[in-house]
């Protein structure tokens, strides 16, 4: 087995990112895989310097809609298989899901919707939660290694945002957004940050408008959940809280795997 650094990232506009110098963090942070979220353009709109990057392999995967959503992920790591999306045509249009089989473990990486706009918009958020966990459940986590990341746009805990109280009726920290992480736990999943860190302020995404990042009032919205069965297998999972460009930060994951 060999340890595979896995990272991931909401860049608030893959074009914009770039224009703050992700192609020089990209170099020096070398994960085996990285996962965007929230890239905002169509696959041809990549910037040239990003298409081919070093020893990389590229998946985009594109909403419809332009300048909107979108998730994409450079990889080292040999896919044995990509599939784009949950086989659901109305999320799927919203290009929110890449899901690439390693081999060694099964990885998804997501973009969750957010649900803060108006209650069709929560009622789609949660349906797709519902999709989401479906899938996952269908793949039997207790059996089957598997990874999923992303911005999931909800903060499970109180510790998992700064000031709670002032958001109990705010999409983002709803009693039934908090209870579909717990959900996904209770099927066969970790949450890897709390195999190693149960203090609070450990957060990954920051206001822009209230310099909230200033102060660290922050949100966790963004995860790595990993199987029960592959729970032995995590040897550190970290937030990289020090890395400008948007409002969230990255996330990292180590684990140890046989993929090639």
């Amino acid at each position: 087995m060999k340890t595979v650094r896995l990272m991931s990232w909401n860049v608030n506009g893959l074009r914009a990112v770039e224009r703050k110098g992700f192609a020089e963090w990209l170099g020096e942070a070398n994960p085996d895989v990285l996962c965007v979220q929230e890239t905002k353009l169509q696959p041809g709109q990549v910037p040239e310097g990003l298409r081919e990057f070093g020893d990389y392999r590229l998946e985009v995967f594109s909403a419809e809609r332009p300048g909107y959503s979108g998730v994409a992920m450079w990889t080292r790591l040999k896919p044995m298989a990509v599939q784009k999306g949950l086989g659901i045509e109305k999320f799927d249009v919203e290009g929110r899901v890449l899901r690439v089989d390693f081999g060694g473990f099964l990885f998804y990486g997501i973009y969750f919707p957010n649900g803060g706009a108006s209650q069709e918009r929560l009622d789609y958020k949660l349906e797709f939660y519902e999709a989401v966990l479906e899938q996952l459940r269908q793949l039997n986590p207790r059996e089957r290694k598997i990874v999923v990341c992303g911005d999931v746009n909800v903060a499970h805990k109180p510790i998992d945002l700064a000031e709670p109280w002032r958001y109990e009726a705010v999409s983002g920290f709803l009693p039934e957004e908090r209870a579909w992480v717990d959900r996904l736990l209770e099927a066969g999943f970790c949450d890897a940050l709390r195999m190693f860190d149960e203090s609070g302020g450990n957060y990954t995404w920051w206001d822009y408008r209230l310099r909230a990042r200033e102060r660290n009032l922050g949100w966790r919205l963004d995860y790595f959940f990993v199987s029960e069965a592959m729970r032995n297998e995590v040897v550190s999972c970290k937030i990289h809280a020090e890395v400008m460009g948007s409002d969230h930060c990255p996330i990292e994951l180590e684990v140890k795997s046989t993929v090639i």
